[in-house]
């Protein structure tokens, strides 16, 4: 099996659009999903309301891959699955270094998703040195002392920081410095990186502020349609204070009382 180090995924060679790639993994789920029930083949419309996008942007986006289906049949599930994995380089071994073991970190250790996926955690990196040589997820703590020889020995190109904030910087230098080119980042800080190191950030925060917008619009929109519903509509408007056409206001055109 090829590693990552060696080995970069094709999409950029091959020019497919970013927003394209982004939406790789939705398409990736819902095609694993079907897998998993032995669904052999699976129409665009099918598949683009389970990855939650439409049709014609799903056939544009498979168009980059090659892959146009079969009229009449639709697509082919598992052809799908293996093309979509080899294009974002899944069917290759990634080493992952994960710097910053608390709680997040220790708990993304311990995430069975990562191998099978083609990712496998390889390092765990902590500055704590009470840390060091504790177990995670049945893999060694090692200390940030050690971080350049442990990616080298590894061959990690992918390392995931999940450190206080004061500290993300520091470790993404370290973790550049060291020969990663991808980093995933759930510190809440914005990394500066040089060119060619690509940084997908993670901000939960960030999320949960989203979400509490749209609750809060649902709510007053909610709030607003009850308002509307408690009217009787049998109920009797009050009148309505008429003003008279050619009265101005102290601004000359504008009417002095203007209908609520």
């Amino acid at each position: 099996m090829a590693t990552g180090r060696t080995h970069r995924p094709a999409t950029r060679s091959r020019g497919i659009p970013e927003a394209t790639v982004a939406r790789l993994p939705l398409y990736l789920r819902a095609l694993t999903a079907l897998s998993e029930r032995s669904v052999p083949t699976v129409s665009s419309e099918e598949l683009a309301a389970a990855a939650g996008v439409n049709s014609a942007k799903l056939r544009k986006d498979f168009s980059y891959l090659g892959s146009y289906g079969t009229r009449g049949v639709g697509y082919d599930v598992e052809y799908l699955v293996y093309q979509i994995s080899r294009e974002l380089g899944l069917t290759q071994d990634w080493p992952v270094a994960i710097v910053g073991i608390g709680n997040l970190g220790a708990a993304l250790a311990n995430y069975g998703g990562f191998a099978s996926r083609g990712f496998r955690v390889a390092a765990l990196i902590d500055a704590d040195p009470a840390m060091a040589g504790t177990s995670v997820a049945g893999i060694a703590v090692q200390h940030t002392d050690d971080l350049d020889r442990i990616i080298s020995d590894n061959g990690v190109s992918i390392g995931v920081i999940t450190t206080p904030p004061g500290a993300a910087q520091q470790v993404c230098d370290r973790l550049v410095a060291a020969g990663v080119t991808s980093i995933l980042n759930f510190a809440p800080t914005v990394l500066s990186v040089p060119d060619g190191v690509d940084v997908r950030k993670v901000d939960l925060s960030i999320e949960l502020q989203i979400l509490a917008f749209h609750e809060q619009r649902k709510a007053g929109e909610e709030a607003a349609a009850e308002g509307v519903a408690l009217e009787d509509p049998d109920e009797e408007a009050p009148p309505m204070r008429a003003t008279p056409a050619n009265r101005k206001g102290p601004d000359g055109d504008m009417p002095a009382v203007m209908p609520a």
